[in-house]
């Protein structure tokens, strides 16, 4: 697996880096309170533009699908989610919608799959989720999740829009709205949209850490009748949460135990390899063998 360093320009500890759907720009966002956009290809990359506009520390960055256009949303420290478009003209990037709903810092956003829209929600340490849905007069609609951890929201993450066992007749074809959601309260939470008003979807909450959990990702699964949820905790561990159909209570298992503070997990597009970004500057790809045990297939070299 080959590797390349670019610099991206910043002048502080960069937090996120989110590539587009085809894979040829990147985002990142920094403490020094702006993001950077830079064009990639092959080995070759070129720095595009420089987006300022937060006022405190820049936590994550997310592209919205192309179908909405060239769109990327930012979250801060400062409280504010800020939607960007790229223009076609030679200062291109401009603010298209900034919201300021919520009192105290942004943690998380999560664009929502986009057959649902341009949708976007978003996790604070005011304890609240916001989800914002544009409208066709350039309007967003607003709901929210009051209090969905009191004590704050690290990290959000959307079910995939086909429900559960869709593909294998058990499923409904309407497209299902739900959300996991972490915080610092050690636990894991799911959420559903039940005519226009957000209910939590999992009792009890998930809870299997013994600190706050840092990241939450939902995996693809292409209609398949398992749902299945990676969470990542300060406690050092990943757990991977997984409910066989609608209404059956989620169960919880320890993928490992990585001794040190574990900050991200991403799946691939098929759901079946969760990559692990872990505080030792590890990245570790795992892998759910024939009989349920995961395995570390690969460690990702991280260039310091």
């Amino acid at each position: 697996m080959s590797s390349q360093k670019i610099e991206t320009g910043h002048q502080d500890v960069v937090h996120d880096v989110s590539m587009d759907y085809y894979g040829k720009r990147i985002a990142t966002a920094s403490s020094d309170t702006t993001i950077q956009i830079i064009s990639v290809s092959g080995s070759s990359h070129q720095h595009i533009a420089t987006l300022s506009g937060h006022q405190g520390p820049v936590w994550q960055v997310a592209w919205a699908h192309p179908k909405f256009g060239s769109m990327l949303a930012s979250c801060s420290y400062d409280g504010r989610v800020i939607i960007w478009k790229d223009g076609t003209k030679p200062a291109r990037w401009s603010q298209a919608h900034v919201f300021t709903d919520h009192k105290s810092s942004v943690n998380s956003i999560a664009w929502a799959p986009h057959d649902l829209g341009l949708c976007l929600a978003c996790g604070s340490s005011d304890g609240n989720i916001s989800v914002f849905t544009a409208r066709a007069d350039g309007s967003w609609d607003t709901t929210r999740i009051d209090q969905a951890h009191p004590v704050g929201v690290t990290s959000i993450s959307w079910a995939p829009s086909m429900a559960a066992g869709a593909l294998v007749g058990s499923g409904l074809l309407d497209p299902v709205q739900k959300l996991a959601s972490g915080g610092f309260d050690n636990t894991v939470k799911v959420w559903k949209l039940y005519n226009g008003s957000w209910k939590m979807d999992c009792f009890p909450a998930l809870q299997m850490h013994s600190e706050c959990v840092r990241d939450v990702a939902w995996a693809p699964n292409l209609g398949l009748p398992k749902s299945t949820i990676a969470s990542a905790s300060q406690d050092g561990t990943v757990v991977i949460w997984t409910v066989a159909k609608e209404g059956d209570q989620w169960k919880g298992k320890v993928l490992n135990d990585f001794k040190t503070p574990v900050w991200r997990v991403s799946w691939s597009l098929a759901g079946n390899i969760l990559a692990v970004a872990d505080e030792s500057n590890n990245v570790t790809l795992w892998k759910e063998a024939v009989n349920g045990e995961w395995q570390q297939v690969t460690t990702v070299q991280v260039q310091p």
